[in-house]
């Protein structure tokens, strides 16, 4: 009992409740691919191609049925055919309503059949449309009311329930099922679509977040070190000038206070950061690389199979240890993408040394073979416009016009900074 007045509740809601609220079919989104592709500039009219669609149907079915009745009570049978259509445009379960009300007045005021064609294609059509427009659940409403309807009209005209009831019935119900179902399966896909960019949102999202956390805790070896420092001569300083003023003495205690006080603060931070992830670092105490460093990860790239050379052009000189680490894992998250993603193509990385900072250029050729799916494509390059941006520098990267892919960017240095 309570799942028939459940049942009867949903009808109510849905065929009853505001059945003629104004819902006017809206237009064509700009992401629709009818609107995307639309050539000479006719984007804006696509936009309206399911209401020109509706209209030239009904325009059709209005004209077939005034063509088989050419009377005056032919056309009223195509204004009762006509009007249905055309208000699925603005009032879809309204229009349903008025289709039931057309073929009641065509079979019982008229005295014709139950269904006359263009009565039948009419119905047909505007169940159709209201099943795109509304929710799947109303196919199966429409499509009891409508069997009962038949039915009552059947009996109503002394004919009973003969096999033409059942036929429409099912003719009706499979076409409303394979609607329901096109219209879920096309929900579905844009569930997923909108998924699946919400989940490359937040992978890009995590992929940064990961990346500024690996140049926190590198860095930390860089910044500690020359808090270390700082703290050391400040110090050792006053043992260095004899009768050194009371006042310079507090000054350089008040410094070194400071800078103790500045590393066990960075250490306890680094300490979350790593907690999260107490493997990312299997050796903390291990020296951060450099540039020196490039030959060797160089000479490992070449062992996994890599062609790579390097090409270092300007006055070589220590650059202050953020830059050269920086410099170095954008280097290395290159040739590791060039491996990846480019199988068998040959890479070159150039390191200009210039005065206000530090060029570099990784490219590579065309891969002469399909290379492996990757989840993480592109999420690299993430990394590396984190690190530059860091910097203060510039990042591009971009295919080449030979099939290959490059990576250039620009570390700044000020003039007086210098390597530590």
């Amino acid at each position: 009992m309570r799942i028939l007045e459940s049942v009867t509740e949903e009808i109510r809601k849905d065929l009853f409740t505001d059945a003629f609220a104004f819902r006017p079919l809206p237009p064509l989104g700009d992401g629709n691919a009818l609107v995307r592709h639309a050539p000479w500039g006719l984007g804006r009219y696509t936009r309206w191609l399911p209401h020109a669609l509706v209209t030239a149907f009904t325009a059709l079915v209005a004209m077939g049925t005034l063509a088989e009745r050419p009377s005056m009570s032919g056309l009223v049978l195509t204004l009762f055919v006509a009007v249905p259509l055309v208000t699925t445009l603005l009032r879809p379960v309204g229009a349903w309503w008025l289709s039931i009300g057309a073929v009641f007045v065509t079979a019982v005021i008229f005295g014709g059949g139950l269904w006359t064609p263009g009565g039948f294609v009419s119905h047909l059509a505007v169940m159709v449309l209201v099943t795109l427009r509304t929710r799947p659940r109303l196919a199966a409403e429409m499509w009891l009311i409508t069997v009962a309807f038949q039915a009552f009209v059947s009996v109503a005209h002394g004919t009973g329930l003969h096999n033409d009831v059942f036929e429409m019935s099912m003719v009706f119900g499979v076409v409303l099922f394979v609607t329901a179902a096109v219209r879920a399966m096309r929900e579905s896909k844009q569930q997923v679509a909108e998924q699946v960019a919400v989940t490359q949102v937040e992978r890009s999202r995590r992929t940064v977040l990961e990346e500024r956390t690996t140049i926190a805790r590198e860095l930390h070896d860089v910044v500690a070190h020359h808090m270390s420092v700082v703290a050391i001569q400040a110090e050792a300083a006053p043992y260095r000038v004899q009768d050194t003023p009371p006042e310079l003495a507090a000054a350089f205690a008040t410094i070194r206070e400071n800078a103790v006080a500045a590393l066990t603060e960075l250490r306890r931070v680094l300490g979350v950061v790593r907690s999260e992830n107490p493997d990312a670092f299997a050796a903390p105490e291990a020296p951060q690389p450099t540039l020196d460093d490039l030959d060797a990860l160089l000479a490992n790239v070449r062992s996994a199979g890599l062609t790579a050379e390097r090409i270092t052009t300007g006055s070589v000189r220590p650059l202050p240890q953020g830059v050269e680490l920086s410099a170095y894992r954008i280097v290395q998250e290159a040739l590791s993408n060039v491996l990846r993603h480019a199988p068998g193509a040959t890479a070159r990385v150039e390191l200009s040394y210039v005065l206000g900072g530090l060029g570099l250029r990784i490219v590579n050729g065309r891969p002469d073979r399909l290379a492996k799916p990757s989840p993480g494509a592109g999420h690299g390059v993430l990394g590396m416009r984190e690190r530059v941006a860091m910097l203060g520098g510039e990042m591009t990267a971009e295919p080449t016009a030979d099939g290959g892919y490059e990576v250039v960017a620009f570390l700044p240095v000020a003039p007086g900074e210098a390597a530590a």
